[in-house]
Parts: structure tokens; sequence; C-alpha cells
């Protein structure tokens, strides 16, 4: 390794290079992580994979590792799980050989400091810890959705933080939790984390909803990625229904048909997104606390069970391309890093 890593890049549409870079150490406070494994967020580096992300945005403004804008060369990722092989002479020496959990984008070995990185508890594997930043995203849509005992839940969208979040729901006393996805194996997982029914998103999909649920859902969660989806979730909520859009549809724009259901059936649109949380729950919730259900509901549910493929990282090209043109074979697509 020496003074070198090496870090996965975004160089245009559809092209993902590696690039030897150098390795520097800025802040003396800070320790060395060495990658084990890095977990690929399918709907948000697609976005940026296909080239359809806002170029007049922040990446993330609340995430060091992810400082700048969306713009071409581009590094991201926000899943990485190593271990802590050096520490500045200013870091605190406890924190060597630590597994640990950062929001940093996909490479070999990055400096962090202590403050931005997170402990990995002894009893969750470095491959169930890759899913914190979708089990935090899943929690904080439930806390949103605020569901109700007896409720009728819908889910649109079976990736991974679809089916994470259906799992949670699968623990509710709700009357129905019935999800839709295009694909066979994404609704067999659904089925198998909860939910009662799962149904495939064909041109009847609303039909055979309202066949289910004849006075509308109470609540629904529009997941998919898709902008033509949004439409779909708010005609399956019932008359006063929350829709939940924890999508996050880059410059795609969503066509939507405001004058009839949606207006007649007063029906909430609620925006959820996992940066912050919403601000009638700051009085007793903050995000150490979040991340602290999050990591005892990786506990309960052992996600790794929705890995699909583990790919070397010197094959990450492979894996952009299996998740852009054969989505139905993937959940979770975890890269792989030598040690």
């Amino acid at each position: 390794m020496g003074n070198k890593r090496l870090a996965l890049v975004f160089v245009g549409p559809g092209q993902v290079t590696l690039q030897d870079e150098l390795l520097e150490m800025t802040d003396p406070g800070s320790v060395l992580v060495q990658t084990y494994v890095s977990g690929i967020s399918a709907g948000t580096e697609l976005l940026i994979y296909r080239g359809q992300f806002p170029g007049d945005m922040a990446l993330d403004e609340n995430i060091p590792a992810l400082a700048g804008e969306f713009r071409y060369p581009l590094r991201y990722g926000y899943a990485a799980v190593g271990r802590v092989i050096d520490i500045g002479p200013q870091a605190d020496p406890s924190w060597a050989g630590k597994l640990v959990f950062s929001f940093h984008p996909h490479a070999s070995h990055f400096w962090a400091a202590p403050q931005n990185l997170l402990e990995v508890p002894d009893d969750i594997s470095q491959e169930e810890a890759i899913f914190l930043p979708n089990m935090e995203t899943a929690v904080n849509f439930v806390m949103d959705g605020r569901p109700l005992l007896g409720e009728d839940v819908v889910v649109f969208g079976q990736g991974v933080v679809g089916l994470l979040t259906t799992a949670l729901l699968g623990w509710f006393p709700l009357r129905k939790l019935v999800t839709l996805d295009r694909y066979a194996r994404r609704r067999a997982a659904s089925l198998e984390l909860g939910a009662h029914a799962s149904l495939e998103s064909a041109e009847d999909r609303i039909d055979r909803l309202y066949a289910l649920l004849p006075t509308g859902a109470d609540l629904v969660f529009e997941l998919s990625g898709s902008p033509a989806v949004l439409e779909d979730a708010i005609t399956a909520a019932g008359f006063t229904g929350r829709v939940v859009v924890g999508s996050w549809y880059g410059q795609k724009r969503a066509p939507l048909d405001l004058g009839g259901h949606f207006h007649r059936n007063r029906i909430q649109l609620i925006s959820s997104q996992v940066s912050t949380l919403a601000p009638e729950l700051s009085g007793r919730w903050n995000k150490p606390r979040r991340f602290q259900v999050a990591w005892e509901m990786i506990r309960r549910l052992r996600p790794s069970r929705l890995i699909t493929h583990h790919i070397p990282l010197n094959q990450a090209t492979d894996a952009y391309r299996l998740l852009d043109q054969q989505p139905e074979e993937t959940i979770q697509v975890v890269l792989e890093y030598d040690r």
C-alpha cells in the first residue's frame, strides 16, 4: 500500500475507473482505515453512473467525506467498513485495531477523523455493518410515516431500502402490508420479510391493490426511485392518506395529476430524507440515538441475507454494469477489497 490508495471514480455516464491516489494524512488527529468491504447504494449510485444527478447540488453537506458537488470526476459511496491500521500522532491510541464504519466513498484506504467513524459493535459482522446507512434511512422513513396499529400500509419499491422498510413495518401490528416491485426476486424477499402480499408492477397494479385494500391505504411509501410511480402512490392512498416520498429522483421529473384523487381526498405528501430528523422529534431524538436504533434493527434482522453479489474492487465496472443492465438479478451488491 505504501502512501497510495486505490479509489473508485465515476468519470462520466456509464464510466467507472480505479485510480491510484496519494494517501496523505492532513490531520494529525486522524486515523488510517483499511477498507474490507463497501456496499453499493444502487439507487443513488446508478443516478451518478447514468449521469442523472443535478449539477447544482452539494453531494452531502452533513458528511465531510462527501464534500463538493455532483460533477464528474466524482468519488462517491457511503457504506465502507474496515479496520484502523494506523493513527496520527495526536489521535487517541485506543482507536488502533478497531473495526469501523464510515460514510466514505469507495476506496481501499482513507484517513478519517475519529468523530466521523462509528465503531462496529462486536456482535455485528462487517457484512451486516454495510447496511447501516440504508437501515438508518428505513428507520427514518418509518419515523416520518408514523404507522398506527391496524393501518393498511403500501410500499412501492423493494430495493434494499424498500426491503428494510418493509421488514421494520412487518414488526408493527398492521392490518395489511402490501408491497410492489417489478422484479420477482425482490418480491419474494419482501414476503419473507413480512409483507402480506407483494404485487408485480404491471399495468393493472392499482386495480389489484384496491382489490386488497378497497378503501385505499392509510400510509404509502414511495421508495422505487421512479418519478412515474409517485402518482401511483398518491392514487393508492385513501381519504386523508399519507404518502411518504423517500425516493431521490435526481434530474428526473415527476409528472403528476393533482386535480382529482389527490385534491378531493386530502392526501398528505411527506418528504423524508435521512440527513436530518423531523423537527417535531428533535426534543428527544438526535442522530446518535437513531444510529443506536439502526444498529439494533440490524441485530434483529441480520440483513446480510440480502447480499446477492460479492465483487472484487478491481471488477467494479462489472458491478455497475450488472446493476444497470440486469437489476432483476440483484438486491445488495458488495465490493470486496484486498487485505
